[in-house]
């Protein structure tokens, strides 16, 4: 969409253009509120924040030179969108980018040129070693380049950016532009500019300071869509609009500083956006950020010498190294997902792990209100990515993280709880903040498997988790064992496992293979607590009882043997994603979610029955789950109904294998026209997730296993590594981020032009999908399931 404008002016219009300019002064900008605001393009290319070190369990200002960093970035099409400050979830910026005029053009950097991402700091074979980026955006008829080098200041509050900027022609000028979304609203903001800077506030609770190396030649303040920079240049490429303020009761502000006009040369000069509570607080960030200079900043956020940064946190992975010889691109991947994990930590509440630092779908999310989108907190999600670091060999933040878990379980001091106790909050804000409210079995378990798996460790001793088995675990499996009269908010309902309100997919209520074999899982780890640290015999003798009346159903609650799948290919014999009672023969009708119309259970397929051979619940060899694969794989399916996918890529002679999260999703971009999911579109489709290759891989090993008797050869690894792990590091984009999910090519692509395999627009990085590519290289690198359970295996499948 580049915007080539022939603009052929006479002198005399110029003349007027510039007299009839709106000077500064004291005139504020016209055009409160502005245009709706919107959050930005969710794929991200880019995440980064600096790394700090914990303090007792906690982050914490240990004075002038001990200041914890709490800023994050995004990018995405070249430029830095969503920048957080204070918490994750508290974005206070939308985007920021350069706009550019010249001889006969106004360019907007995001759209006009052509963009590649590379991380600044790697080891000699190319493997990142911290999340410091380099930008590089070309012109499409190569008028000028920008590059930009994009991290943060760790002993600030402060975005750092080192910038580049070459015309390759004369006449040519670069604008900053800044669209703030402070306390993460686009509403509400109030700008004001000067010589030296650009700030903005939302009340006085939070303000924003953008300031340069380079001089600003003019600045001015606006509303988005009325008065701001961007409306200004588009309409004649001159800057004639210089407003000081825009408040008028505050909206969805811009502001934009003029840099010097360039000819045919480069220049260097930084860029910094610091926060504080007070704009001369914001302020000082920034002249600090600034004065410390570009090598300095940077080698304290890569961790080079003394300093502590990102280079450190890497070194004291203690799995890392043994783990790249099981990865496809001598370990790049692996070293950016382990970086990107551990990015996706609040600092202001340790431990709080989110699923991504992004809002789906943004550029068509509403951002008038306050919303989390992913950065939140789910416990099915966390549960994967604190097994990650486990799997990498961190000990220090899954253990912070389980004790965080402790802020998003039902107590009888919950907000509004006057039921049940002990079952896990749906999605909560990183403060614990109520914000989704149903019950998911899974998420109830899912702390006591961590827990477990801590305590195995010797992360935690016998001490340790029998008190956290009383305190946190015990009411859980109590829930898990005997169900309870939940009466929370909107959710009043009485729940009785193994019964779900909620499946891991959110959307259905009944029996899911998938929440089963957590559930079941969840009892047994808390039956071994409870008998060999806890002194609580009674009590384990109870949830293993549970647990064995659970799994001797799984198959007469969840397995179809009259299903609408019989053909030459298929017997019509398979696990439900979920039924809605205890007959998976009757046909009952999921209900309508996301567009697509209520439909038969039997015509649904999911993969979610694969984690009870994860887990130890079944064996990989077991009738019922061979079964289920031949519905499952078949790609002959209808592509409503359809959940296997192959996927080619340029250089690669290969196939590789990803799946849906079911027949019938309608979670994902619609076939009409391929634009973004709104919510209620008829024609919305959910698309292949990058994560079950991922979850298919770790079936695949186990399945290996059991038909070797347990002795699996370099070369079994080696195939598995080269279809599953291979998948997933080509599913990822350029700079290395795996996302939720990835265009399976049907329907019109009219809309963004992606490529087959390409991730999509729903939320890049996915944290679970990073989690899933790291626990897979570990699972090869042992040759054994890394978050499997022995004793469940030992207890379902011995036999």
């Amino acid at each position: 969409m580049t915007k080539r404008i022939g603009w052929a002016i006479p002198l005399t219009m110029v003349f007027l253009m510039f007299t009839n300019a709106r000077p500064n002064g004291d005139e504020g900008a016209p055009g409160a509120p502005g245009a709706p605001s919107i959050w930005s393009h969710a794929a991200k290319t880019g995440i980064g924040t600096a790394y700090e070190e914990y303090f007792d369990k906690q982050y914490r200002d240990t004075g002038s030179t001990g200041v914890i960093s709490k800023v994050w970035f995004s990018i995405t099409n070249g430029i830095v969108t969503e920048t957080a400050f204070g918490r994750i979830d508290k974005a206070q910026i939308k985007d920021l980018q350069f706009l550019v005029t010249g001889r006969g053009f106004f360019d907007e950097e995001r759209r006009d040129t052509d963009s590649q991402i590379e991380y600044l700091h790697t080891d000699s074979a190319g493997r990142p070693l911290s999340l410091a980026y380099r930008v590089i955006n070309t012109d499409k008829e190569n008028k000028y380049r920008i590059e930009k080098h994009i991290f943060t200041d760790p002993e600030r509050q402060t975005l750092f950016m080192r910038v580049i900027f070459t015309a390759n022609e004369n006449g040519i000028t670069p604008y900053i532009l800044i669209n703030p979304h402070l306390n993460n609203t686009g509403s509400g903001d109030v700008a004001f500019v000067d010589k030296n800077g650009l700030h903005a506030r939302e009340g006085e609770a939070v303000y924003l300071s953008l300031k340069s190396s380079a001089t600003f030649v003019e600045t001015s303040a606006g509303f988005v869509g009325e008065s701001d920079g961007f409306t200004d240049l588009k309409d004649n490429g001159v800057m004639d609009w210089h407003y000081d303020r825009a408040d008028s009761g505050g909206g969805n502000v811009a502001m934009m500083a003029r840099l010097q006009t360039l000819n045919r040369e480069t220049v260097t000069f930084d860029v910094v956006c610091s926060f504080g509570s007070s704009v001369e607080e914001s302020i000082v960030q920034a002249d600090g950020s600034l004065a410390d200079g570009y090598d300095a900043v940077l080698n304290k956020y890569n961790g080079v010498g003394s300093e502590i940064g990102w280079e450190d946190y890497l070194a004291g992975l203690s799995n890392l190294a043994d783990m790249i010889p099981q990865t496809g691109d001598n370990g790049r991947q692996l070293y950016a997902s382990a970086l990107v994990i551990k990015a996706m930590e609040d600092k202001e509440h340790a431990g709080a792990l989110i699923a991504s630092l992004s809002i789906p779908w943004g550029e068509t999310a509403s951002a008038e209100t306050n919303a989390t989108g992913y950065r939140a907190v789910w416990p099915r999600d966390f549960y994967q990515v604190a097994m990650a670091f486990l799997a990498l060999g961190d000990t220090q933040t899954p253990l912070v993280a389980f004790e965080y878990l402790d802020q998003v379980q039902v107590t009888s001091s919950t907000p509004d709880n006057l039921g049940a106790t002990g079952w896990f909050l749906q999605k909560t804000h990183v403060d614990g903040t109520l914000e989704w409210y149903r019950v998911q079995l899974d998420q109830t378990a899912m702390p006591i498997m961590l827990g477990w798996k801590l305590w195995q460790a010797g992360i935690l001793d016998n001490a340790e988790i029998s008190s956290w088995y009383s305190r946190m675990l015990k009411p859980a499996a109590e829930f898990l064992a005997n169900g309870g009269d939940v009466n929370l908010d909107y959710n009043v309902e009485t729940v009785i496992p193994p019964k779900t309100q909620q499946e891991r997919w959110e959307e259905q209520s009944g029996y899911s293979p998938s929440s089963t074999a957590a559930l079941i899982t969840g009892l047994i780890t808390a039956a071994d607590i409870a008998d060999k640290a806890a002194s609580d015999p009674a009590a384990g003798a109870w949830y293993r009882a549970k647990a064995d009346s659970f799994a001797a159903n799984i198959e007469n609650f969840m397995f179809t043997t009259t299903g609408t799948f019989d053909s030459d290919k298929n017997n019509g014999r398979y696990f439900l994603r979920i039924t809605q009672n205890q007959n998976p023969d009757d046909g009952m009708l999921l209900e309508s979610r996301n567009g697509r119309p209520a439909i038969n259970e039997k015509n649904v397929l999911d993969a979610g029955f694969l984690e009870l051979v994860r887990y130890g619940v079944r064996r990989p060899d077991d009738e019922y789950i061979l079964d289920s694969l031949a519905e499952l794989d078949d790609t002959s399916l209808p592509d409503n109904l359809r959940v296997k996918y192959e996927f080619t890529f340029p250089g690669d002679r290969n196939t590789y294998p990803g799946w849906r999260r079911y027949g019938n999703d309608g979670y994902g971009e619609r076939t009409g026209d391929g634009s973004n999911y709104i919510g209620g579109a008829s024609d919305q489709r959910g698309r292949v997730w990058s994560f079950f290759t991922g979850e298919r891989g770790h079936y695949e090993l186990e399945r290996m296993k059991a038909s070797q008797e347990g002795t699996l050869s370099d070369a079994q690894v080696r195939t598995l590594r080269n279809t599953y792990v291979r998948a997933m590091e080509h599913f990822a984009n350029e700079g290395m981020m795996l996302s939720e999910q990835i265009w399976d090519g049907v329907g019109s692509n009219a809309a963004h032009n992606f490529a087959t395999g390409e991730g999509t627009n729903s939320a890049t990085p996915l944290a679970w999908t990073h989690a899933e590519y790291i626990k897979l290289v570990k699972s090869l690198t042992d040759k054994n399931t890394w978050d499997s359970y022995s004793i469940v295996r030992e207890r379902y499948t011995s036999q």
